[in-house]
């Protein structure tokens, strides 16, 4: 299926989505619809076990397309429904329900750097950097996304001010993976997926089910939460497969069954 404003291409298991709307890949409305289909229909692909989210150009997304906002109201609830779409922009990656790698090539500004803290995973070029400049252009949004990877200073500091974090700071702060030349970004990308790939379809979409469900959980309703995936999980065939490949010491092979 072809879409305007993303590719999306599948190759062993793995599917690369690139995020194409020149100059900078802000999101508008259509954007974001397109969006939320292709990370439904990537959660239902058998032939997809995980996703990488990059962006063609030199900017990750630089993110709303403020030129939409002007004239956005026409008639009552034409912003709610707004705001819905974009909402859910961020959760069809959030609560896809495979892993997704945020590559991320440039600046993530605003509603972009929403977007990479969607990710479960995130890897950076050398020159990309993050910012919160909604005060600036009469937004507010993307604060639960900051304050679940920065502290509760970090966090309204960089949406206060609209500082820009470089990928150097988010990597020493321990929010992103690996920090690389641009050159490198896709083939370490692509290093992970290939790693996850290869593990059991079942338990790695179990594992983020679990990571998604408790984060908010005591820890004691968080872990027997848990132990019902590891139930589950106990029942199917690649458990079998994964068990006897280790007593035999060779590869697993999954069928995702």
């Amino acid at each position: 299926m072809s879409y305007k404003h993303f590719q999306v291409e599948v190759s062993e298991f793995i599917a690369t989505v690139t995020f194409n709307r020149p100059p900078v890949n802000a999101q508008n409305r259509e954007t974001r619809e397109e969006a939320i289909r292709i990370f439904d229909q990537l959660s239902d692909r058998d032939d997809v076990r995980v996703v990488i989210l990059t962006a063609a150009g030199k900017t990750f997304s630089a993110g709303a397309d403020v030129k939409e906002r002007v004239g956005l109201v026409q008639e009552p609830g034409d912003y709610i429904s707004h705001n819905r779409v974009a909402r859910e922009f961020f959760y069809a990656v959030a609560d896809c329900t495979k892993p997704v790698i945020a590559a991320v090539n440039g600046p993530a500004l605003g509603a972009g750097f929403a977007l990479m803290l969607a990710c479960d995973i995130m890897l950076a070029t050398d020159t990309a950097y993050g910012s919160m400049p909604e005060v600036d252009v009469g937004l507010s949004g993307g604060q639960s996304f900051v304050m679940e990877h920065f502290t509760k200073s970090k966090a309204r500091y960089l949406y206060f001010t609209g500082t820009r974090v470089t990928a150097q700071e988010l990597y020493r702060l321990g929010i992103i993976e690996k920090v690389v030349p641009v050159e490198e970004l896709m083939p370490a990308a692509l290093e992970i997926a290939r790693i996850i790939a290869a593990k059991s379809p079942l338990a790695v979409q179990g594992a983020k089910r679990g990571f998604s469900t408790t984060a908010e959980m005591p820890v004691r309703d968080g872990y027997r939460y848990e132990q019902t995936i590891t139930v589950a999980l106990s029942h199917t065939e690649d458990a079998k497969e994964a068990q006897r490949a280790f007593v035999e010491k060779r590869k697993p092979v999954f069928k995702g069954r």
